[in-house]
Order: C-alpha cells, then sequence, then structure tokens
C-alpha cells in the first residue's frame, strides 16, 4: 500500500538541504544565558508581582475560564483587564482574545468578507496574511509604507467596504509605519485602517503615556475608523491578544468574530498577569526608556561588529542582522548560545530568500554586565560568520 504521507519524508528532506528545517528547543528553567531573542520586552514575564497576580487569579477563578467567552469564559477579571486596556490605550472600548493570532483573525475577518476589499501590507504578519485568505474579501498586497500605493488602489476599487492592514511596528526589523499618512488616506477613501500594533504596545508611545503604542504615538488612538490589534504576550509578558476598538465594533465582534466566539476564553492566569504588568507598566514608565536604551546598545554592538551588515538606530526593540543564507543564520545563533547569548534567527518564510538574520531583541531588565557580554560575544562571532560567508 502507497504511504498517504510518504511526502512528508521528501519535504523534511528538501527543507533540510535548504537550511530550513526547524526543532523544538525547551528552555530549562534557570539558564546561563543572556536572552536577546524573546519577545518580553519590558522584563515582565518573570515579575514576581505579574506571577502573584497570575497564581491569585488561578486561586480565584481556576485553572481554566471552563468555556467560550459567550458562556462560561467570561469573568469579571476579563472585564476588568478589557476596561484597563481600553483607558490604557485611548480607546473606547476592548474586547480580549486567547492569543494575539485570534485577535487578528477575529478583527480582520469580521471586518471584512465577500464583497469587501482587503489591502493588505506585503510584510503583515503571518496572522494578517492567515486573515486576509479567510476573509473571502478581495485580497490587494500594497505597500503600506507607501501611502500614496495604498491610496491609488483604493482610488480604483469598486467595492465600499474597505480595511487597509498593516503591522504598526514590523516584527522583523522593527520600522515604523506611516500611521498618520494612512489614516489620511483611510479616511479620504472611506477605508477602515486596522493596526497591529503587537510590537508597539509597551515600546512607543506618547511622551504623556510611554508604552501606550504605536496608534496612540501618532495620535490615532480612539480615532473613528481605527481598529487596533495587540498581544498581552510580549511586552506584558503574560499570553492572549486584544481588539481596541470603537464600542460598536467590539459588539460587531462579539456577534461575528468566529474566533471569538468558537474559542476558549482566555485563562485566567494570563489575564491577571497582564492585568498586573499592565499596571507595572503604568507605574514605572522609565521601563520603556530603558528598553530603547537597551536597544541602541545592543545595534551599536551589532554594527561595529559587523559593519557590512548595515544595523540601523532601532526604533523599536529588535535589532535585526542580516547575514544572508540560513546556514550563516543558524551557525552565528548557535555560536552566540555557546558564547552565553540567546540570539533569535530568523529564515525563510519568515524573511524573504537570502536576508535570513539574527533578530536580537533588547529587554528594559538587561544590565550593564548583560549588555557588555552581549558586545564581546558579538564581536568574536560576527566577524567569523562573515568570513565563512566569503569563503563559501
Amino acid at each position: 500500500m502507497t504511504d498517504p504521507l510518504g511526502w512528508l519524508d521528501e519535504t523534511a528532506r528538501a527543507r533540510r538541504a535548504a537550511g530550513l528545517r526547524r526543532t523544538l528547543a525547551p528552555r530549562a528553567v534557570v539558564e546561563p544565558l543572556v536572552d536577546l531573542a524573546s519577545n518580553d520586552y519590558l522584563g515582565l514575564a518573570r515579575d514576581p508581582r505579574v506571577i502573584e497576580a497570575a497564581v491569585a487569579a488561578t486561586w480565584t477563578w481556576g485553572a481554566g475560564s471552563t468555556g467560550s467567552r459567550l458562556v462560561t469564559g467570561s469573568t469579571r477579571l476579563h472585564a476588568e483587564l478589557e476596561d484597563a486596556l481600553a483607558e490604557f490605550c485611548g480607546a473606547e472600548a476592548a474586547l480580549v482574545f486567547s492569543s494575539g493570532y485570534t485577535a487578528n483573525l477575529g478583527a480582520l475577518t469580521a471586518l471584512s468578507g465577500r464583497g469587501a476589499l482587503v489591502v493588505s501590507d506585503v510584510a503583515a504578519h503571518a496572522s494578517l496574511v492567515d486573515a486576509a485568505r479567510l476573509s473571502r474579501a478581495r485580497v490587494v498586497v500594497s505597500r503600506c509604507s507607501v501611502p500614496a500605493e495604498v491610496d491609488a488602489v483604493l482610488a480604483a476599487a469598486p467595492e465600499t467596504r474597505r480595511l487597509v492592514v498593516t503591522d504598526g511596528v514590523d516584527s522583523v526589523d522593527g520600522g515604523l509605519a506611516p500611521l498618520r499618512e494612512l489614516a489620511q488616506v483611510c479616511r479620504a477613501r472611506g477605508a477602515v485602517l486596522l493596526v497591529d500594533d503587537a510590537h508597539g504596545l509597551g515600546v512607543r508611545g506618547p511622551a504623556s503615556a510611554p508604552g501606550a503604542g504605536l496608534v496612540a504615538e501618532a495620535a490615532l488612538a480612539g480615532e473613528r475608523g481605527v481598529v487596533v490589534t495587540a498581544t498581552l504576550s510580549k511586552s506584558l509578558g503574560s499570553q492572549g491578544g486584544v481588539v481596541l476598538a470603537d464600542a460598536d465594533v467590539v459588539a460587531h465582534l462579539i456577534d461575528a468574530a468566529r474566533s471569538f466566539i468558537f474559542d476558549t476564553g482566555l485563562a485566567p492566569a494570563a489575564a491577571g498577569a497582564a492585568l498586573a504588568a499592565l499596571g507595572v507598566l503604568r507605574d514605572e514608565p522609565q521601563r520603556v526608556a530603558a528598553l530603547h536604551t537597551a536597544a541602541a546598545a545592543v545595534a551599536s554592538s551589532a554594527g561595529a561588529a559587523a559593519p557590512w551588515a548595515g544595523v540601523a538606530a532601532p526604533t523599536a526593540a529588535m535589532v535585526p542582522v542580516v547575514l544572508g543564507e540560513p546556514e550563516l543564520a543558524t551557525a552565528a545563533r548557535d555560536a552566540c548560545a555557546a558564547a552565553g547569548v540567546r540570539a533569535g534567527c530568523f529564515r525563510p518564510p519568515s524573511v524573504p530568500e537570502g536576508t535570513s538574520r539574527l533578530r536580537l531583541t533588547a529587554r528594559a531588565d538587561l544590565t550593564a554586565d548583560d549588555l557588555a557580554l552581549v558586545d564581546r560575544v558579538l564581536a568574536e562571532v560576527l566577524p567569523g560568520v562573515r568570513g565563512t560567508a566569503l569563503l563559501s
């Protein structure tokens, strides 16, 4: 008999030959590594106040939410978290999902559909790409970094329901979307602007509210027609996702977002942890400044060690070091780990062919000793990787 899954072996061999095979590497409880790979930007995942809040929520509400949000999965804790997120980010209302991925799926699909147009950024996160595919709308991929291109697409579109979708802060290189210009285009063309601010919450924000996100920094928080999604699993050190929007948009999502209606609600521990982390961010805004200081130091070290990589001054938490082929990126990652630094490694399809890289992420709680070690390790590893590339 023919093995119906026999093609898996061939696919695995092809991935291995291309340097794209992936494996799980479970972390130990304690590791002697400086972490430049996680998205725990504010260093709150292990903050005692956040952990204690997660434990207290578990004792109060139980280990799981016990059902979908529309049945038994909504607790007063969820409502308190939604109110706090809306207030902090400057939105009229908020709706918490089980992850940032499901928040994007729910928001995009519920706000589009058959007969609608979705203009999706060419570098949109995979969750937005998947949502666009599921939406049954007509999808046009455009460069949201060039608002004139988006305007041209909208000007030529026959659809009356229009949705422009972009990341606020690019998840790979930290680039910032021109949100004010995009919002202006959307206003003029009758389109909704959906911004995934996953890497902006806790990282960007106006002087009056550091960490409130790139949308707030662009003075668009609470604006009619601007919908924001974010995750609770990065700067807030917990898990879950949220949609921030006008109250009627949230009401529509409760009625129509399938990834909200048919998914089990966020676990109480995650909700309690996220609420506590938000309180820390609100009370200790200096963490945001510390994050940017650390990111600048990491970028300086990477730029000095690899001047050929074109490391730019960071605008967010991530510092990309483009190395080229996947094997070079994985070799650099492994060499950094062996020397005491955990580095993120991005390869296709996460990035375009030929641009595999280290993705170094700064954290607000990195110490001077941590940054000194990072400087030494990058100075040792990156020139060697460059030499290998030149020889090959």
